[in-house]
């Protein structure tokens, strides 16, 4: 386990120094423990900055054997990415504390935080609050199935940009993209550069990128954090 507080401070400050972050989310469904194993010693190699733990729907069996695994393999930060506050683990060193932004469930927006926050702060697990935000076209995403999310356009970037900056006004430490797990293409550049700009706080990146071209170009839109994941899986 990371120094309380940690977590935080130091990938802001890899994103910083690099121009951005890479973070790989690995979905402990989609794995098995050997597998975790193999990536995280991976990802420790390729220098990443963090890995992603979690998955948009429930999980299917227990996944502490993949989490124990991925401690195993790498020295990196661990962070829960959860779908849902059962999907919290005490072992982790941080977790995107989200709220579902762009869409209007109580559930998400609030109900399953009231859950999560008491084991979180129990177990000493970093916090770091991110305003999660469902981008691009209307689709069948994981995300939009199990939260009956419609994301918001990407072209007029208005009504994300105003998502984003009400983010900023409520004190929020991340903004995410999320593009939808799978998903044929990225977020679009403009979109990221429009929100990077208006919100002044740091934006993530999710769903779709596969391509070191098309990380490097949401980084130079403004990505701070840009997160892979079935890229690595396949």
């Amino acid at each position: 386990m990371r120094a309380a507080g940690r977590v935080w401070a130091d990938l802001s400050d890899s994103a910083r120094r690099q121009g951005a972050a890479h973070l790989v989310l690995i979905d402990p469904d989609r794995s098995t423990p050997e597998r975790a194993f193999a990536l995280a010693r991976e990802c420790e190699r390729a220098s990443a900055d963090a890995i992603l733990f979690g998955s948009s729907t429930p999980f299917e069996r227990d996944p502490t054997p993949v989490l124990r695994a991925i401690r195993r393999g790498s020295g990196l930060p661990l962070i829960l990415f959860p779908g849902g506050s059962d999907q919290l683990h005490e072992e982790a060193d941080a977790v995107l504390f989200l709220s579902l932004l762009s869409g209007r469930d109580p559930r998400f927006l609030i109900e399953e935080q009231l859950r999560a926050a008491p084991r979180v702060l129990a177990w000493g697990i970093e916090p770091i609050a991110t305003a999660y935000l469902l981008v691009g076209a209307v689709g069948r995403s994981a995300v939009a199935r199990v939260t009956g999310t419609t994301p918001l356009p990407s072209d007029p970037p208005d009504e994300t940009v105003w998502h984003a900056q009400a983010a900023a006004c409520l004190g929020m430490s991340l903004v995410y993209l999320e593009g939808g797990s799978g998903s044929a293409t990225t977020v679009p550049a403009s979109l990221v550069r429009a929100v990077s700009r208006a919100s002044r706080i740091p934006v993530a990146v999710g769903g779709g990128v596969r391509r070191p071209a098309e990380a490097a170009a949401l980084a130079a839109a403004g990505a701070r954090f840009v997160v892979t994941g079935t890229a690595h899986e396949q």
